[in-house]
C-alpha cells in the first residue's frame, strides 16, 4: 500500500510539472502584456511587470487593429463552418452508414483520402474557384474550405453504424420515410457526437491562419488569427502590445473551452470509436 502511494505521488508530481510547462507560455503572454518596452528588454530577464495596472499595451493593440470587426468576422466564420460541418457531415455520414447506392465504397474511399492528404494541396484550386466567382475578400471566402468536412463525415458515419438497425426498422413500421428517420431518430441519438464535431470545427476555424491570409487581403474582412499577424508587423518595437492582442484574441476561446470541456473530451474519445 505504501508503494502504491509513492507511485500515485510520483504520477501527480509528473503531471503537475507537465501542466506547469504547458501553461507557462500562456502565463508569460499575460505577464508580458503588462510590461513596458523597457521591462521587455531588461537583462537579466524580468518575469513580473512592475505595474499590473499598465494598460498601454492593450490600448495600442486596440488602436492598431479593429478587434471588433475581427471578432465579428471570426464569429461569422466559425458559425458558417460549424453549420456546414454539422448539416452536411450528418447527412453524408448517414448516407454512407445506412444507405446503399452505386459507388458507395469508392466515394467513401475518396473521403478517407481527403483526410490523408495535406490541406495545403487544396489551397490553389480553392483560391481559383473563389476568384472565378468574385468572392475573394468576403466572409464566404473564410467559410468556403470547410463547406464539407471529411473528418466530420467519417466521425458521424462511425456513430451511425454503431446504432442498431432495429431502431430504423421500428421507425419505418411507424410510417417514417428515410428523411424522417434521419431527423427524428438518428440525429437525436448522435447529438453528443454532433456537438463534439461542432466544437472541433470551431477550434480548427479559430486557429486557421494560412487560408484567411490568402483569401482576404482586407484587414476589415479578416478573422482574429490573421489580424494578429498584421498586429505583429505593426508592433515590431513593442512585443507587449502583441502579447496584449494575443490575450484579447485568446480569452473568448478559453471561455468556450471551459464551458464545453466535457463535450471536447468526449469528442477526443469518440474519434477512436469503430463501427
Amino acid at each position: 500500500m505504501h508503494k502504491q502511494k509513492k507511485i500515485h505521488l510520483g504520477t501527480h508530481i509528473v503531471l503537475i510539472i507537465g501542466s506547469v510547462i504547458m501553461l507557462f507560455p500562456f502565463l508569460w503572454m499575460i505577464l508580458s502584456s503588462f510590461k513596458t518596452v523597457g521591462e521587455q528588454m531588461m537583462i537579466p530577464m524580468k518575469i513580473f511587470p512592475s505595474n499590473f495596472g499598465n494598460l498601454e499595451n492593450y490600448k495600442q493593440a486596440l488602436e492598431a487593429v479593429p478587434f471588433v470587426k475581427l471578432y465579428i468576422n471570426t464569429i461569422l466564420m466559425i458559425a458558417g463552418r460549424v453549420l456546414c460541418a454539422v448539416v452536411f457531415s450528418s447527412m453524408a455520414g448517414y448516407g454512407f452508414a445506412r444507405m446503399q447506392f452505386p459507388g458507395k465504397n469508392i466515394l467513401f474511399g475518396i473521403v478517407l483520402l481527403q483526410m490523408m492528404v495535406p490541406g495545403q494541396i487544396f489551397i490553389v484550386p480553392q483560391y481559383m474557384m473563389l476568384s472565378k466567382m468574385n468572392l475573394l475578400n468576403s466572409v464566404f471566402a473564410l467559410i468556403f474550405p470547410a463547406l464539407v468536412s471529411a473528418f466530420g463525415t467519417f466521425l458521424l458515419r462511425q456513430q451511425y453504424m454503431s446504432i442498431p438497425k432495429e431502431l430504423e426498422e421500428a421507425a419505418v413500421l411507424d410510417g417514417c420515410n428515410p428523411w424522417q428517420t434521419f431527423v427524428k431518430v438518428m440525429v437525436p441519438i448522435t447529438k453528443s457526437s454532433i456537438a463534439s464535431l461542432a466544437i472541433f470545427t470551431a477550434l480548427f476555424a479559430w486557429k486557421d491562419l494560412m487560408w484567411p491570409l490568402i483569401a482576404n487581403n482586407d484587414l476589415n474582412k479578416m478573422p482574429l488569427s490573421a489580424g494578429l499577424s498584421v498586429l505583429q508587423g505593426v508592433c515590431q518595437t513593442n512585443k507587449g502590445a502583441l502579447m496584449a492582442g494575443s490575450v484579447i484574441a485568446t480569452v473568448p476561446m478559453l471561455i468556450i473551452y471551459l464551458l464545453c470541456q466535457k463535450q471536447f473530451i468526449e469528442g477526443i474519445a469518440q474519434t477512436g470509436i469503430k463501427g
